[in-house]
């Protein structure tokens, strides 16, 4: 294959795989902006360089470890700017364990196994291993909030409602239908929203959670579905936080975990 073949090529996995590592980006710093802007740095370091590609076990796996060492080197959790109970979240944040956000991510979200993210990280399997459980245990059990649910199949809602409440959150309440979204936030602000794309009435979750926004302000919001890529084109205002159909139990934690760290709504609690 000729040079500018497999460049070619390469732009094409490249471009397959962006998607995702913009969800990934999205989700450490809780913001399109700051994640995409991340995103663009990695991209422009893999063109001055495209050994990376070559020396790494996968091309995804190559993508995701030339972001990490830019993150590592530039990055901070998230720009603590904030006051308030806002304020005091991001600032818990800053003070979690280093690279257990990153493991946590890379493992439930992105589907990495624990010698990819070994490979990714440049570290072991054990320490891998080790942040995970770190992880877990710093994330569930550090911030509590208000949830509202947006799905429209009983048995999926009733799953996502246990899994949250576990996690120490209040779920106030399951719509089906976008008019009964928008009633529901509007009766009680929830300090985060987890939505479905396609409900019951052939509505959309994404204009539901449009609505809510309108009037509630900045909440986060975790999409559920089965093609993420489609929100993350970079085209327009897209979600920082995905889960991809079907979704695991442990994605979901984790999503839900990552996501109340950016919240400001006021019901939000530190422990």
């Amino acid at each position: 294959m000729s040079s500018d073949a497999s460049q070619k090529q390469l732009s094409l996995v490249v471009a397959e795989l962006l998607p995702f590592l913009r969800r990934y980006a999205r989700a450490l710093t809780g913001s399109q902006k700051s994640g995409d802007r991340y995103a663009a740095m990695t991209l422009e370091a893999l063109l001055t360089d495209r050994s990376i590609f070559e020396e790494a076990s996968s091309h995804k796996v190559a993508l995701f470890g030339a972001f990490h060492r830019i993150w590592q080197s530039l990055g901070e959790p998230v720009q603590n700017d904030s006051t308030g109970l806002s304020g005091k979240a991001l600032a818990h944040l800053a003070r979690l364990t280093v690279n257990t956000r990153e493991a946590l991510l890379l493992h439930t979200i992105e589907g990495f196994s624990v010698p990819e993210i070994a490979e990714i990280m440049e570290t072991d399997q054990d320490e891998i291993n080790h942040l995970l459980r770190v992880a877990l245990d710093e994330m569930e059990q550090s911030v509590s909030g208000d949830i509202l649910v947006i799905e429209d199949e009983a048995i999926i809602a009733l799953h996502i409602k246990q899994i949250v409440t576990e996690l120490g959150h209040n779920v106030t309440g399951v719509a089906r239908k976008r008019t009964e979204a928008v009633k529901l936030a509007g009766e009680k602000r929830p300090s985060l929203i987890l939505s479905d794309i396609q409900l019951a009435d052939g509505s959309s979750g994404i204009d539901a959670v449009n609505d809510i926004l309108k009037d509630a302000g900045d909440i986060p919001v975790i999409f559920i579905t089965a093609f993420p890529e489609r929100l993350l084109t970079g085209e327009r205002p897209e979600p920082a936080f995905l889960i991809s159909k079907p979704y695991t139990e442990e994605q979901v934690r984790s999503a839900v975990s990552q996501a109340m760290f950016f919240s400001s709504s006021e019901e939000i609690t530190i422990s």
